[in-house]
């Protein structure tokens, strides 16, 4: 089966939809709401307004700009990230960045209507914040997301979303465990595989 195929409906709503939406306005002094706010924002001017590359490539800033990329890669890549070498971590990083970008790009267009309402906000120990939201669809029950968002040097960013309790970076982990369990417990034809998807 191809890498990813069988990921849950869950996080397909995750990486396809939950930032596509339409945001409602947040406390200007809950910083880590109006992240997951703006972040919603800015993904509905660039679904309206570009189209093919120029939408991937905007996707792609969005997610080096406001994800903690190389904490989620590391994550998800789990035991497997300190056998790795330092240029295959890099490449991991790089192509997985790449590899979501593009499939954000073609899946955006699939869903229209949604609007997600921000809820409370959450402290968690060492600047961890859990932003609480809903997915309105157009019909059926809402959905129930949540954002895990930290303090970085360089600002707040998103490391984590759960959608109904699944978390994205730990699908990401079980995916990626059982490609390189099938293929000699090597990380090297995960990278491979990542950026040939990024290439195509």
């Amino acid at each position: 089966m191809p890498l990813l195929a069988c990921r849950r409906l869950a996080f397909r709503l995750a990486t396809g939809a939950a930032v596509v939406l339409a945001a409602g306005p947040v406390l200007a002094a809950d910083p880590a709401a109006e992240l997951v706010s703006s972040t919603a924002t800015q993904a509905i001017d660039i679904v309206k307004g570009t189209s093919g590359a120029q939408r991937q490539a905007a996707i792609q800033r969005v997610l080096q700009t406001r994800f903690d990329l190389p904490f989620m890669a590391q994550t998800a890549l789990g035991t497997h990230w300190a056998k790795a070498t330092p240029e295959q971590q890099a490449r991991f990083v790089k192509a997985t960045e790449t590899a979501e970008a593009k499939a954000y790009a073609e899946r955006f267009g699939q869903y229209s209507g949604q609007t997600l309402t921000v809820g409370k906000t959450t402290s968690r120990p060492n600047n961890v914040w859990i932003v609480e939201s809903r997915l309105n669809q157009a019909s059926g029950q809402p959905i129930k997301l949540e954002w895990e968002v930290r303090q970085l040097p360089a600002g707040l960013r998103i490391t984590d979303v759960k959608i109904e309790g699944v978390s994205m970076v730990m699908t990401r982990r079980s995916d990626f465990n059982s490609y390189i369990q099938q293929n000699g417990g090597k990380v090297q034809p995960l990278i491979d595989e990542l950026e040939s998807r990024a290439s195509r």
